[in-house]
């Protein structure tokens, strides 16, 4: 598991998945951001397991919603024995400064063919820092 303060992770049974975003790029009048992000999906359990897709969302500030429901990682549909794991990394732009990231993957374990979803961790595309609700005098 990544112990890194910039990271954040989220463990459904023994498959943990650790996530962490980097603004690359924000135009000048700031109103478009490119964010990258790196993933991690580690298989803790004793079996092997398939990442079948993905259900990704952003939600911004102003309420916006994008969705990702896809198969696969970047055309590929890794297969993981008990202790691998599999990084990527990928882009999206948001049209907000600020934006949430959720959702989950779609696995399926071999031995028991079972498909679940397991949950990403939640983090936060913060360009800038949300107003404060405080009154200064």
């Amino acid at each position: 598991m990544i112990e890194d303060p910039d990271f954040v992770t989220a463990q459904t049974d023994d498959i943990v998945i650790s996530a962490c975003p980097m603004l690359l790029e924000e135009d000048k009048a700031g109103r478009e951001f490119l964010w990258g992000y790196y993933m991690r999906i580690e298989n803790n359990s004793g079996d092997k397991i398939h990442l079948l897709g993905k259900n990704w969302n952003i939600t911004d500030e102003r309420g916006n919603s994008f969705c990702d429901d896809s198969a696969g990682f970047k055309g590929e549909i890794p297969e993981l024995e008990p202790g691998e794991y599999f990084e990527f990394s990928s882009m999206t732009p948001v049209n907000s400064p600020n934006a949430v990231f959720y959702g989950s993957c779609k696995i399926m374990d071999e031995r028991k063919r079972v498909v679940k979803e397991v949950r990403i961790p939640t983090f936060a595309l913060s360009a800038r820092p949300e107003p404060s609700s405080a009154v200064l005098n």
